[in-house]
């Protein structure tokens, strides 16, 4: 009998997503004779520690018999337990300084990792992630962000409501004037952001149009990979060679900019890719984008004045626009930046049924039964020890903290 543990969420600020439903536990431990899923004691889920017993689930404290515990953000380093097998987002693929300490400790106890973000299909592509909801939040906020900058329209903060279906309430009559919207990337975060534009009624417009024309009526322009770079040699796009060899490559977006007021960006980032542009930019003339929702957010990263993460309660900061400091937002001589790295706690029921559903779909057969090519390039450490794949994380494991 394999024991699945969910652990409560011990970062701060508080996560309140899960990983599996009270419902989709029950699923799991009626249809599958050699699994057992218990839930660890928490007051901050937002699935209640009644509503895991109600449906059956066993709710206690200790989780040590477990064999696979289950969480969301990173652990805490005082609640690892040693030995364990984890599955969470650990933020270290790419050797991210802030959780340096946390590889380390998890190689001293000799704990294996496997990494959500890292659990890929053969081509690349992610299999599992809240990247829908968060593009559903962050184009939320990046509007309403507009709408107070501007004065044009008013929209209420997202969890204000309880559930995506009662937001989706809240866009009846809503009348968004004739602004044009630019949406980067071609992923779960980039969908999320395309279901609040049409949604709300927003138009998408072809790239060419979307430069040479204004409209009497809000637009959107969907750019993906092979519409933001080009290869420095010759002017084309591999998307195969792109992502082996992203320095080869410039970015384009510096056309679309004269022409975009909201900046919806879901594009993925990584120190070897082109920015959308570059601080320079930012002070020009033709910089018309007043409102950026940063929703992949890294700071300095594909949206260089993303300067650090905001927060649900206070999600919006200013940048002013010679300085380059942070000021407070929706002044005239700021762009006004939306940079939330925890989003989809806005709709934390609504995102966690998702993410459960492309668990039980996509990962937890090939956990149960092992031998997968799957979790295997997905386990960042091995018993304490760094894995093949990651290897490249050496020098950042070992390192003197």
């Amino acid at each position: 009998m394999l024991t699945l543990g969910l652990i409560r969420e011990g970062k701060i600020p508080s996560d309140n997503r899960v990983a599996l439903t009270p419902a989709q536990c029950k699923f799991l431990n009626k249809t599958q004779p050699n699994l057992k899923v218990v839930v660890q004691q928490s007051e901050n889920r937002c699935y209640s520690d009644k509503e895991y017993l109600m449906a059956g689930i066993e709710v206690r404290e200790d989780m040590t018999d477990c064999d696979i515990l289950l969480g969301i953000k990173e652990v805490p380093l005082n609640m690892l337990i040693e030995g364990k097998t984890y599955l969470f987002f650990s933020h270290t693929k790419k050797l991210q300084p802030y959780n340096q300490k946390l590889l380390k400790k998890i190689i001293e106890k000799k704990i294996t990792l496997i990494d959500y973000e890292c659990l890929e299909h053969d081509d690349g592509k992610r299999i599992i992630g809240f990247g829908f909801f968060a593009g559903v939040v962050g184009a939320h906020n990046g509007m309403l962000a507009y709408g107070k900058k501007t004065g044009a329209y008013q929209l209420e903060k997202v969890n204000s409501n309880k559930s995506f279906n009662d937001l989706i309430h809240t866009y009846f009559g809503l009348n968004v004037p004739p602004i044009k919207i630019a949406v980067t990337g071609s992923g779960r975060v980039a969908h999320g952001v395309l279901e609040i534009m049409n949604l709300l009624g927003i138009h998408e417009v072809e790239p060419d149009e979307y430069i040479e024309k204004e409209f009497s009526y809000p637009v959107y322009v969907h750019l993906k990979g092979r519409d933001l770079y080009l290869h420095k040699s010759n002017n084309n796009y591999s998307r195969t060679d792109f992502h082996q060899n992203p320095s080869d490559y410039y970015c384009t977006f510096d056309k679309y900019i004269p022409h975009t007021d909201i900046l919806m960006n879901g594009i993925y980032w990584d120190h070897d890719i082109p920015r959308l542009f570059e601080k320079e930019f930012v002070n020009s003339p033709s910089f018309r984008i007043k409102t950026i929702a940063d929703i992949t957010d890294d700071m300095y990263g594909s949206v260089p004045c993303n300067l650090g993460d905001s927060t649900i309660d206070d999600p919006v900061y200013g940048v002013n626009k010679i300085t380059f400091e942070k000021t407070a937002p929706y002044l005239p001589d700021s762009i006004d930046i939306m940079a939330v790295g925890n989003l989809p706690n806005e709709l934390p029921r609504d995102a966690s049924r998702y993410f459960g559903q492309q668990l039980i779909k996509h990962v937890l057969k090939d956990i149960i039964d092992g031998n997968s090519k799957i979790i295997d390039k997905a386990t960042i450490v091995e018993k304490g020890n760094l894995t093949e794949y990651y290897q490249y994380m050496k020098e950042y494991a070992e390192v003197s903290l």
